[in-house]
């Protein structure tokens, strides 16, 4: 069942245009320069279906919720969404809505010098001036109370939510939001799936971010379950302006 995004304005730079697109199950929205819904299109397909032709091949890879360890011949994303789920212990299709916004941003990114995707909740971006990523964590009353504030990067940034009581996205955890930090979105993907499952309880908070330190690549991590929050790594928490609901 679709789920309407209400966090869709959750990337704050005015300054850029922003347009959505829709294929199957990926929902991207993107902000950039130039309002590219083809190119877009044709990217999401192209990596949709290398993914979905490993499917076919291997249609345990879509179901499994262990780390995959074949080491047959795979497309790049594919062995992206393989080697982020093995270091963070979970299944690669927990990997996959980062790598789709990754793919997809590095696409742009051959046209225009700075992009945002954001798909599910999962964020690619490179720009060129700093950008503030606010956190919905659904009823806990920090949601949208606090941001992430990223620095202008040259190669690109990640910023991936993970969440047990929003969302479709399976966890079997209870966190309001596991937001996590990395230079790979299928990796910070993955990971804040793997935080996520730690948290039943707001008194987990800090057990789960010990466990997400652990994992090679991740470089912060936000823990809200609640109305506590913890965090942790190379990242800079602002709060927010309450923002009226729509």
């Amino acid at each position: 069942m679709y789920q309407e995004r209400t966090y869709r304005n959750l990337v704050e730079r005015e300054d850029r245009p922003a347009f959505r697109v829709v294929v199957k199950e990926s929902d991207l929205f993107v902000h950039a320069p130039k309002e590219l819904e083809n190119l877009t299109r044709e990217l999401i397909l192209q990596h949709r279906g290398y993914i979905e032709s490993y499917i076919a091949r291997y249609p345990e890879f879509a179901e499994t919720l262990s780390p995959w360890y074949r080491n047959d011949p795979a497309p790049l994303i594919v062995q992206d969404m393989i080697n982020a789920g093995i270091k963070a212990g979970v299944g690669p299709m927990a990997a996959v809505a980062g790598a789709v916004a990754e793919y997809v941003g590095r696409g742009l990114l051959l046209y225009m010098d700075e992009v945002i995707v954001e798909n599910g909740g999962d964020i690619f971006l490179k720009t060129n001036a700093p950008a503030t990523v606010a956190i919905f964590a659904g009823k806990s009353p920090l949601s949208l109370r606090v941001g992430l504030r990223l620095p202008p990067d040259d190669k690109g940034l990640a910023v991936c939510t993970s969440s047990g009581t929003v969302g479709h996205s399976l966890s079997f955890g209870k966190a309001d939001a596991v937001c996590v930090l990395s230079l790979s979105c299928a990796l910070a993907d993955a990971a804040a799936t793997a935080i996520g499952n730690q948290v039943k309880s707001k008194a987990d908070i800090q057990k789960a971010i010990d466990f997400g330190k652990q994992i090679n690549g991740v470089t912060g991590i936000v823990v809200i379950a609640d109305d506590k929050i913890g965090m942790w790594g190379d990242l800079e928490m602002i709060p927010l302006k309450k923002r009226k609901k729509a």
